[in-house]
């Protein structure tokens, strides 16, 4: 499994890399990658989400509209995002699967904190207590994985006031550092989903690569600009 870490990255910036990542893992140019990143402010509605999730627009922080499944989420400075490039073949051409080993991965790195997270019936994403710390939100084209998941570290809560977060009614966000441990970075995190991800999807090794890695056979030229 490849690991990027590319820091704070635009979203716009975000969505061309993962197109062309899996582009070119479509064409078995590149191995299954997990992206790992932070974005700065912005709101994403999934591709059939309701827009009147979306309780009051915050000035200057863009909303997108975008093919993942899933209603509205925020993203920002502080959230882990992952973006897993995988290509299902075999038994894992299984959305329920891939998706609950997504709910797995998050749950046991937060387990290496000391937080105990769990899944809901019927619902998609990782609780803490009462409240949500794990969101996820998924695309698949032509089985090969893009979007993925947002997991709050010391992310600042109030931006899910504006929303509905997932478009779940009464819904209460929280982070890592809600939770007793703010002093757990983004960084700190990210190691622990490299791990965690690597055992619920059963790879025996971690390579970390660069956005020059990847570029080299998927990314135009211009997505260069990122910040890592």
């Amino acid at each position: 499994m490849n690991v990027a870490r590319l820091g704070l990255v635009d979203y716009a910036a975000a969505l061309e890399l993962q197109n062309a990542a899996v582009a070119a893992r479509m064409r078995d140019e590149i191995g299954d990658t997990l992206l790992l990143l932070e974005h700065p402010h912005v709101y994403t509605l999934g591709r059939g989400a309701d827009a009147s999730y979306i309780i009051d627009a915050v000035p200057d922080v863009p909303i997108y509209r975008v093919g993942r499944g899933g209603q509205v989420t925020y993203h920002g400075p502080g959230q882990l995002i992952g973006y897993p490039i995988v290509k299902l073949s075999g038994v894992r051409r299984d959305v329920s699967r891939y998706l609950r080993k997504l709910e797995q991965a998050l749950i046991d790195g937060l387990g290496q904190f000391g937080i105990e997270a769990c899944r809901r019936e019927g619902m998609t994403g990782v609780w803490a207590g009462p409240c949500k710390i794990g969101s996820i939100g998924v695309g698949i084209r032509r089985w090969v994985t893009l979007h993925g998941f947002a997991l709050n570290v010391t992310t600042d809560l109030a931006y899910f006031d504006a929303i509905v977060p997932c478009g779940i009614e009464d819904c209460r966000m929280t982070s890592i550092a809600a939770l007793g441990q703010p002093q757990v970075t983004v960084e700190q995190f990210a190691d622990a989903i490299e791990r965690s991800f690597a055992a619920a999807f059963e790879y025996d090794r971690i390579m970390r690569v660069t956005l020059e890695d990847i570029k080299e056979n998927a990314v135009s030229p211009r997505i260069a600009s990122v910040n890592r």
